[in-house]
């Protein structure tokens, strides 16, 4: 239920330099950096609290480099971060250089804060293939709030709502002054459903054509006359950040949320997004075939 896009891009070697950092490491230091900031403390202020200077601040809060144990246990003292937040925290930094995530349901640290909304806000680019839904990037907030009815059924009517408010958030990135560059593949299958209500759909089809004006979004279907292709299996998103690191792909699955980062993986998805694009109609056919869509509503 979420989206991106980049296509192709070479993996770089490693040959000795540093280690990229890992989605786990990432995502221990967006939280220092939020804690930070919500204890109202500048980085100037951290050194006379813990005697961490600032420059190792800024690698540890950039994710250039691990805390030590007592780094990040004196971070947490001057933060005032308790219980499971800080059981949390410690367990990142014990696993920071391991690669590859599953990220349960029962996910601990606050939805707003999460692993992929931290990763998608920092990627440059993101190639998001959907088999299912229009692209969470792309949804209107009436589609979003029938998905989201949909896929939890038992959820409260307040859950439902933080569910559409942060997608709609989301959705700024493709605002931002140096939007994020979005490349969506959708089958077929997922403009056909009728989701909510014919009303509803005909909407989000319109939506869909308009972003698709834009300079940093491409849509493309993949029409059911292409019969059998690579993303059949389920839906992907790659997420690229350039210099910074390399690529990270997203699986949003039942068991939660799976990040792969290994070479191999990431040299098989873009290949796959590849194939997928070939097989995919033009940005101009795949408009006209959306329109086209738009009259059975």
């Amino acid at each position: 239920m979420r989206d991106e896009q980049g296509i192709g891009g070479s993996v770089s070697r490693l040959s000795g330099r540093r280690q990229p950092p890992t989605v786990r490491l990432r995502r221990l230091a967006a939280e220092l950096r939020r804690l930070r900031q919500e204890a109202g403390l500048s980085q100037d202020d951290v050194m006379e609290k813990t005697n961490v200077n600032s420059v190792t601040l800024y690698r540890i809060e950039t994710a250039r480099t691990k805390p030590q144990l007592r780094t990040l246990i004196a971070l947490l003292d001057a933060y005032g971060v308790t219980g499971s937040e800080r059981v949390d925290l410690l367990a990142l930094q014990k696993e920071a250089k391991q690669r590859g995530w599953l990220h349960g349901l029962e996910a601990d640290l606050p939805d707003k804060y999460s692993t992929y909304i931290g990763l998608e806000a920092e990627a440059q680019k993101a190639i998001n293939y959907e088999s299912l839904f229009v692209p969470g990037l792309l949804q209107t907030e009436d589609y979003a709030r029938s998905v989201v009815r949909g896929v939890l059924p038992t959820a409260t009517e307040a859950e439902v709502e933080s569910f559409v408010t942060a997608r709609m958030q989301r959705q700024g990135l493709l605002e931002n002054e140096t939007p994020l560059r979005l490349w969506t593949i959708i089958d077929q299958a997922a403009l056909c459903r009728t989701v909510g209500n014919h009303a509803i759909m005909r909407d989000q089809l319109t939506h869909l054509i308009q972003q698709a004006q834009r300079p940093h979004v491409t849509v493309q279907v993949i029409p059911f006359s292409a019969g059998a292709h690579p993303g059949m299996p389920g839906s992907f998103i790659v997420l690229k950040f350039g210099t910074d690191g390399p690529d990270v792909i997203h699986i949003d699955s039942m068991a939660g949320d799976l990040f792969l980062e290994k070479e191999t993986d990431i040299q098989r998805y873009n290949q796959i997004c590849e194939h997928l694009q070939a097989v995919a109609l033009s940005p101009n056919d795949t408009t006209a075939l959306i329109a086209s869509l738009c009259k059975d509503h």
